[in-house]
């Protein structure tokens, strides 16, 4: 039975390991297109409406999805904590503790940390530079 219980929380950490690639490639790849949306917008005239109106949503997209992201990268260092702690408990109670390093739930949770402020500059960057964009570029004249 410790052995299903030892695939389970294996199968498990895989399957949050695939879950925070995806919010990491879906955050970065949304701020990516954001920036490049957004930019191509702020460079249009500062008087249209419907530009202003464009960047915002997009600007208010960037913002959810950095959050829902940054939550399910946090959510994810939780579990993969949980579930590497209990994993450690297994191998101490089997007499094989000695094989796995403690010290990786630390590096684990500084490589959450790292993928969170990147994804969190990135999304700021994505809002920043196109609202630089659009205050300093000149009025249209008609």
């Amino acid at each position: 039975m410790i052995e299903r219980v030892h695939e389970h929380m294996v199968a498990e950490l895989q399957q949050g390991t695939r879950t925070d690639v995806i919010f990491v490639i879906t955050a970065v790849l949304l701020n990516l297109l954001t920036l490049g949306i957004n930019s191509s917008v702020a460079e249009q005239s500062r008087e249209s409406g419907a530009t202003t109106v464009v960047m915002v949503l997009f600007i208010l997209l960037t913002v959810i999805i950095n959050v829902v992201a940054t939550l399910g990268l946090l959510k994810g260092r939780q579990t993969r904590a949980r579930l590497l702690e209990g994993l450690l408990r297994m191998y101490a109670d089997e007499g094989v503790d000695g094989y796995y390093d403690p010290t990786l739930l630390s590096n684990y949770g500084a490589r959450y940390g790292l993928f969170i402020l990147a994804v969190t500059f990135m999304g700021a960057i994505a809002i920043v530079v196109p609202l630089v964009l659009r205050w300093s570029a000149p009025a249209v004249i008609r």
